[in-house]
């Protein structure tokens, strides 16, 4: 298996809310089928995908799918202040602050939001591991 990960799928409450949260950071919508909203990254796409459609895919219960897994979704950014300004971002936007950005022990800054439907996401800045040419995150920079 190829060390890699393609596609990203959040299950979403309210498809037209969520894809909207996500809009107001600054994220374009690929075009695509009804049902489904897909924002590319680099290298992975996120697809938000409605809750009940996702667990009828994997033969669960709506209510089995989602809240917090133990996962979060990081993104790494070049300085302290953007991690300050993307986390007042994600505010603006309806996200909720579950931890605010503050420097850690490992030398880096780091915060914690949930977009609408509770999904975690670290923002960081991690001195240790620069990003690429194109913002990729590179586990110790290389």
């Amino acid at each position: 298996m190829d060390q890699r990960v393609s596609l990203i799928t959040l299950a979403v409450d309210d498809l037209k809310a969520s894809a909207a949260f996500y809009e107001a950071l600054g994220w374009t919508r690929e075009p695509g089928e009804e049902g489904i909203v897909a924002f590319d990254l680099i290298g992975q796409t996120i697809g938000l995908y409605p809750r009940a459609d996702l667990a009828r895919d994997m033969g669960l219960e709506p209510s089995d799918v989602g809240g917090f897994s133990g996962i979060t979704l990081a993104h790494n950014l070049p300085s302290n202040a953007e991690v300050d300004a993307l986390y007042q971002r994600f505010l603006d936007a309806g996200g909720r602050g579950i931890k605010p950005p503050h420097e850690v022990f490992w030398g880096g800054y780091t915060s914690y939001v949930a977009d609408l439907d509770g999904h975690v996401w670290e923002l960081a800045c991690n001195p240790f591991s620069p990003l690429g040419p194109k913002g990729e995150f590179q586990w110790g920079g290389a």
